[in-house]
This record gives C-alpha cells, structure tokens and sequence, in this order.
C-alpha cells in the first residue's frame, strides 16, 4: 500500500470503531453503537505521579445541562490513605450508593491497561490482564452511548472491540502478547472451540500471519493479510493461495478481530465480527495441531483460545 493511496470504502458492518491515541483529559466521545453485551473497552495510559483520581464514565447522552445520566462511574482514588476504586450509577442528577474495591492496583507512576468488558447483567473490568471487579447493571446497558473521561491520568490509547459472533458468553482479557508469539494447543482443536485474536495494525505495516502446526511442525492452517497488495488468504502447506473474497480491513492503526470456530469438517473464519467462510480440515488434522503461532505488523492485545 502506497502513501496516499486512496482505500475502497468498506461495508459498515465490517468497521470497528477507531481508536483514539493520546487525547487531551477531559475527553468525551461517541461510542459507536452505543454499548452492548460482548462489546469491550480498552484504556491503555499512565497515573501520573501526583495524582489524586480520575473517573471513566459511560454516560446515557453527552449533554452539559443538565447532566446526563451516567451507568458506570469508574473513579480510582489514590489521594487517601489507602487508595481504592468507587463505581457508582448517576440518575436524574443524584448519585446512588457507592460500591467500593480496596487493594487498588493502579499506581501512581505507572502504565496501565485497563478492559471494561460489558455482559448481559454486569461489567467486568481487569487491569493489566488480571480480573480486578465486576459491577452489576443499575440502568440499561442499551442507553449508554458516550464515554467520558476525566481527572489526573494520561492517556495514550482508547480502544473499541466488538463481540464474538460465534459463541456468547465467552470471557478474556487482553494480556498485551509481543510479535512473534507462540501458543501451546495441547489438546489440539475440537468441535465448538473458537481461537479470538485482537490486535492493532502498525503505522507502517507490511504482512500479518496466523499459522497452525502440528507436533511435527507441518503447517496446515495459515492465514496471511498482505499489505503489498491488499489480500487475505489462505496459504496451503505446499505455498498455494486461496484468495478470501472479503474487503480488506487491516488498516494502520486500526483494531482487528479474527476468529476462528472449529467444526466437523473444518474451521469458520470471521473477521470483525462478519463470517467469511471456512477452510476444509480433517477432524483428526484439527486433533493433531499442537501450536498458533501469530506473527508480522502487529501489536496483540487479546489472544484467546
């Protein structure tokens, strides 16, 4: 892909909305969509070493006046004496009874990454991959619409995911896995098993691969995005391509979801949430795959499997 090349416009269904890198605090934005059950926040940043609190509020509207309605009040304080995290549900202009987490595991001076993933009763968030609390539902998750962002914290990344179109239910939080990556399948695959990826395309990308191998490193399965010249496809183990009749939507510095669901017969391959087909693979083949192996222009942000 040269610079300046114009892109095809791509299909609505197909986009994830953008991340936002290193906005000014306070920050307000649209969540596209609004929020839904499997859809995932990403916060990635710094506390900086004076501070006192910040808050993410996923906010019903975006007015000033009067104040909007606010689902999820997540406001770390690190000012007392022993620091911690308020959730709270704003309506009609009065706040409900507060819910608190002691042990707080941000800290003042240091990066974080935080995950706000949204289920059909209650939030769940982590920092730094690790399941930190869950926060039940106070007003419908459907009328939140608008994220907000306020207090001492530097931000560098705000991320959108979507859900797994394949299975519901499903839980993961992201771990920040570097490229190259390797995972041990040690059961091989099986029917109903779903492999999730998310990750963000670099500035200046070049491929992307995501490949299968067995315990005697033959590589039946692999995937590879080519940025030279925009295709998916398939590669067999003997170098041949199989074209995938999809837009292409690995775009620098933009969020990708692939997935891949085992079935009799095969894996299906979904790609932001949208299926495009499968690939044909004995079930014994599926059995045998001891290792996922990812690598090229990537920053990883969640494997699951």
């Amino acid at each position: 892909m040269s610079p300046g090349e114009k892109l095809d416009p791509l299909p609505d269904i197909f986009i994830l909305q953008p991340p936002v890198f290193h906005p000014v605090v306070p920050y307000v934005t649209t969540i596209f969509g609004g929020l839904r059950a499997g859809k995932m926040v990403m916060l990635q940043g710094m506390v900086p070493e004076d501070a006192h609190r910040f808050q993410v509020d996923f906010q019903c509207g975006c007015s000033l006046h009067p104040r909007p309605d606010i689902a999820i009040h997540f406001n770390p304080r690190f000012h007392t004496t022993k620091p911690h995290v308020i959730c709270n549900t704003l309506q009609h202009g009065h706040w409900q009874a507060e819910a608190r987490w002691p042990h707080l595991t941000l800290q003042r001076g240091a990066s974080f990454l935080i995950l706000f993933l949204f289920g059909n009763e209650e939030m769940k968030v982590s920092v730094n991959g690790q399941h930190f609390l869950h926060y039940h539902y106070r007003l419908p998750l459907s009328r939140v619409d608008t994220l907000g962002i306020f207090g001492n914290i530097l931000v560098e990344a705000i991320g959108f995911l979507n859900i797994n179109p394949f299975a519901e239910g499903g839980i993961e939080y992201p771990i920040g896995y570097k490229v190259p990556c390797s995972c041990a399948l040690p059961r091989g695959l099986w029917p109903g098993q779903v492999i999730v990826l998310r990750a963000l395309v670099l500035s200046e990308p070049k491929d992307f691969t995501l490949s299968l191998s067995d315990e005697a490193a033959h590589v039946p399965v692999t995937l590879r995005a080519s940025f030279a010249d925009r295709t998916l496809a398939w590669i067999s183990p003997w170098g041949c391509k199989k074209l995938i009749s999809a837009p292409f939507i690995f775009y620098p510095q933009r969020f990708f979801e692939v997935l891949l669901l085992c079935q009799e017969g095969g894996l299906k391959l979904a790609l932001n949430g949208q299926g495009l087909g499968a690939i044909s693979l004995h079930q014994q083949a599926l059995e045998q795959l001891r290792e996922l192996r990812i690598s090229g222009s990537v920053q990883l942000y969640c494997v699951h499997y």
